[in-house]
């Protein structure tokens, strides 16, 4: 028999550390690499056992995530299966998911849209507990939730943001739930006692108290965790996915008046012009960029650069820059869609 997956991407938070980008599209549709982070988030999906039929749901703002992700998914994804739920109030992850709560039923996956990971989910096919989180040792778990363990290796609780760097085990934004009912169940529990921090209920408080009910939760570890929800984290992001598969010119070359230093992407629409491009650069659908030196930057669809120095840099749809001279210092800038800096 046939088994149903629902594969939940929350991403209906303001992504205030994402501006100016954010102003003016969800986070989900960033570029890094040639590619919006939610094409890459989809491809993680592709090991999801076989003989599974996927059913994706979005959780969107109703500022614009609504019709962009929409828009998107129906020009780029027209066969997917797919459903876009709006949560009203940003009241934080676990209302988010209670606004899907027709769809959390049977087993489901819950994957943060700024979370880039790689993993195989095939072992999902014969997975015994009722919950998995993926999870990852890092240096300083104190920007993160972390999973404590029992000594049968089982998760006994998680803590957010701890203050003992003892625990390095962050819970990296992935969760498998064998019953999607039993998480909406514990919702509504969490509601009912008011288990809120800063005004907003946590998914991690409501993972909890399904541990006090005796859920048999274990983690997953993963090797290579990637972010796309801040700028300078969407700019590593960038670099990583070049050197491991997205880049499109891989060998230093020359062509014409310019120069590419490998690793980056170019798309076969953009104009480039007597510029040096590279490394780890990424330049979106009909840029134009002439007398440049572009460098671990991002140039999304239809942005203009001329005459200037870029590292480090962020550049929105079709903004435009023009500098006094590429053989300048390189700036750093983060500039949102439709904005133009002119430097004198």
């Amino acid at each position: 028999m046939t088994q149903t997956v629902k594969i939940i991407i929350p991403a209906a938070g303001w992504g205030r550390r994402m501006r100016p980008q954010t102003w003016s599209k969800p986070k989900p549709l960033i570029s890094v690499a040639g590619r919006t982070a939610l094409e890459h988030l989809l491809d993680t999906f592709d090991t999801v056992p076989a003989d599974w039929t996927v059913e994706y749901v979005l959780i969107v703002s109703p500022k614009m995530g609504d019709e962009q992700l929409s828009g998107f998914l129906k020009e780029h994804y027209p066969d997917l299966r797919a459903h876009i739920v709006v949560q009203p109030e940003m009241r934080g992850q676990s209302d988010a998911l209670y606004q899907a709560r027709a769809h959390l039923k049977g087993p489901l996956i819950i994957c943060f849209s700024d979370t880039l990971i790689e993993t195989d989910f095939t072992f999902l096919a014969g997975e015994k507990a009722g919950c998995v989180a993926w999870v990852k040792e890092v240096p300083d778990p104190s920007r993160f939730g972390v999973a404590e363990l029992n000594p049968d290796g089982r998760v006994r609780q998680l803590i957010e943001k701890p203050e003992s760097l003892e625990n390095k085990l962050a819970v990296v934004g992935c969760y498998y739930f064998q019953e999607g009912r039993d998480l909406v169940k514990a919702i509504k529990e969490q509601v009912r006692r008011g288990k809120t921090r800063k005004g907003e209920y946590f998914l991690t408080d409501t993972i909890n108290l399904m541990l006090e009910h005796d859920l048999q939760m274990r983690t997953q570890v993963v090797d290579v965790w990637l972010d796309t929800g801040t700028i300078e984290a969407t700019l590593e992001t960038n670099r990583y996915l070049l050197t491991h598969g997205s880049a499109n010119r891989t060998k230093n070359e020359g062509q014409g008046n310019t120069e590419i230093m490998a690793p980056v992407f170019i798309d076969p629409t953009a104009k480039v012009i007597h510029s040096v491009i590279g490394p780890y650069a990424s330049i979106g659908p009909e840029c134009v960029v002439s007398d440049c030196r572009v460098a671990d930057s991002i140039l999304e669809a239809g942005a203009v650069a001329e005459a200037v120095a870029l590292k480090n840099s962020f550049i929105g749809r079709r903004a435009r820059v023009r500098g006094r001279s590429a053989d300048s210092p390189p700036l750093q800038l983060n500039i949102g869609d439709d904005s133009s800096v002119v430097l004198e």
